[in-house]
């Protein structure tokens, strides 16, 4: 469940997608992200609920998630610290930024996890986007490290509709996601992915998270 948790935390910017995106909320802007979704051979249900803003040259947010296994609920929490270094402007050809946070167990206390990442994004045309994590995990109580990475692609078809696919690792697990983004309005949008997980020596299970992300001004 803790590292359900930490790969929530690392999808901030990028709605509950396992791979980050580059940019950061343009100043005067704050969002929340929320979703909820189901996985796992136990399964594991979670809920998401993930408010940021724009606070002078970064990005800064919460998470919150529930999680609930056999019987068994968790609720965590903590902050999140974003930075785009290069290309911070929506149609730059190349960002890179600097995402990190922590994460706490907020029933039942222990020690605090975290992650750290770099997002990188290409955007070879106007349609087209690509992007690239490299980071790591610290696991909550026992503060052991693995490695974090992954490439994804975001195609738009238009401007209401874009498709994503990407490959991930966390916590010594691959999880392979595609779905879909669905913008309501131009603030206002729906995300929709199913996902393979295969755990280390298992066998391969399945799951789904339905998403809603709102951008808003906030001055």
């Amino acid at each position: 469940m803790a590292s359900c948790a930490l790969a929530s935390m690392g999808a901030q910017a990028a709605g509950h997608f396992d791979v980050d995106d580059a940019g950061m909320l343009d100043p005067g802007q704050c969002q929340y992200e929320t979703w909820w979704g189901r996985t796992g051979v136990e399964p594991v249900t979670g809920f998401h609920f993930g408010p940021a803003c724009r606070v002078g040259p970064v990005e800064l947010g919460l998470n919150f998630d529930r999680l609930s296994v056999q019987g068994v609920r968790s609720v965590t929490g903590g902050p999140q610290l974003k930075w785009t270094f290069l290309g911070q402007a929506g149609d730059a050809p190349l960002s890179a930024a600097v995402s990190m946070g922590t994460v706490s167990d907020l029933k039942h206390g222990g020690r605090i996890g975290g992650q750290f990442v770099v997002p990188v994004t290409w955007r070879p045309a106007a349609s087209l986007q690509l992007h690239a994590n490299l980071g790591a995990d610290w696991a909550q109580g026992t503060g052991a490290r693995t490695p974090r990475g992954g490439l994804a692609v975001e195609w738009a078809l238009d401007d209401a509709v874009s498709l994503i696919a990407e490959r991930n690792r966390a916590s010594g697990v691959w999880t392979s996601r595609i779905g879909g983004r669905f913008s309501l309005t131009p603030l206002i949008s729906v995300d929709i992915s199913a996902s393979r997980t295969r755990p280390a020596g298992g066998r391969s299970v399945t799951g789904f998270v339905v998403g809603l992300n709102h951008e808003f001004t906030w001055k």
